[in-house]
């Protein structure tokens, strides 16, 4: 017969078929947010988790005060798009910050410009995307997609880094780093999120992480118990005495 142990079977099957109820429960749009949205468990999870990584992915006004020392600082760069379709956005971008002779060709942005003000540009459109204003920057790009725009900065300014590299300008392309890190990136990723504290909610983050740990034990318990049950518990082999 399979089971050796009733009493542990019992216990790890029921164990494991509570463990998949609830399971099925957190599968299942029953919570709201915000907005009063229908979520899933695991989709709320997700928000607060996001929302609260917002909350401490703020760097604009580090930013900004790495790019002040590029302020004047002219630069003439021709760059490879990693998708060519974003270069027409791309030049435009680079005209409205100010850049000159700007030309594209097979997917290859030219431009001579000051490097600090293209940067502080891409920093103004990154916070605006940080707060969820895609209509400032929409409106700044003659109606381009807000995202569009975020993406065009990213494909354009990350082999500037290279090219300013080869020019000896290693200081000013890290600072291009900087700002593709700490600014386009977050103002991208986090957009439509709203940024919360974590000291706002300690208390459901300790629900949250207690929970997390509470069922993760349970589940292991429960196959435990069952393999107890149909005899596969491990013991203590013995010590065989010589003669």
């Amino acid at each position: 017969m399979l089971i050796h142990a009733k009493a542990p079977f019992f216990r790890g099957s029921l164990m494991l078929i509570s463990f998949l109820v609830l399971f099925g429960v957190l599968l299942t749009p029953i919570m709201r947010d915000e907005n009063g949205t229908h979520l899933t468990g695991l989709q709320y999870a997700d928000n607060v988790f996001n929302e609260l990584s917002k909350g401490s992915s703020y760097f604009i006004p580090g930013v900004r005060k790495s790019v002040q020392p590029l302020n004047g600082k002219m630069v003439t760069l021709t760059v490879k798009l990693k998708k060519a379709a974003y270069a027409p956005v791309a030049a435009m971008a680079l005209q409205k910050s100010g850049a000159t002779n700007v030309a594209v060709s097979d997917g290859k942005v030219t431009f001579t410009c000051d490097l600090g003000m293209i940067l502080t540009s891409a920093t103004d459109d990154s916070e605006a995307l940080y707060h969820n204003d895609a209509t400032k920057v929409s409106q700044k790009y003659d109606g381009e997609p807000a995202l569009k725009v975020a993406a065009a900065w990213w494909y354009l300014l990350t082999p500037c880094i290279k090219e300013l590299q080869k020019q000896r300008l290693i200081s000013e392309a890290q600072v291009v780093d900087h700002v593709l890190r700490r600014a386009i990136e977050p103002g991208n990723n986090f957009y439509s999120v709203l940024p919360t504290k974590v000291s706002d909610h300690v208390w459901l983050l300790s629900a949250m992480l207690a929970f997390y740990v509470l069922y993760t034990l349970w589940y292991g318990f429960a196959i435990f118990e069952l393999f107890e049950g149909i005899g596969l518990a491990m013991t203590k082999s013995k010590v065989k005495k010589e003669g």
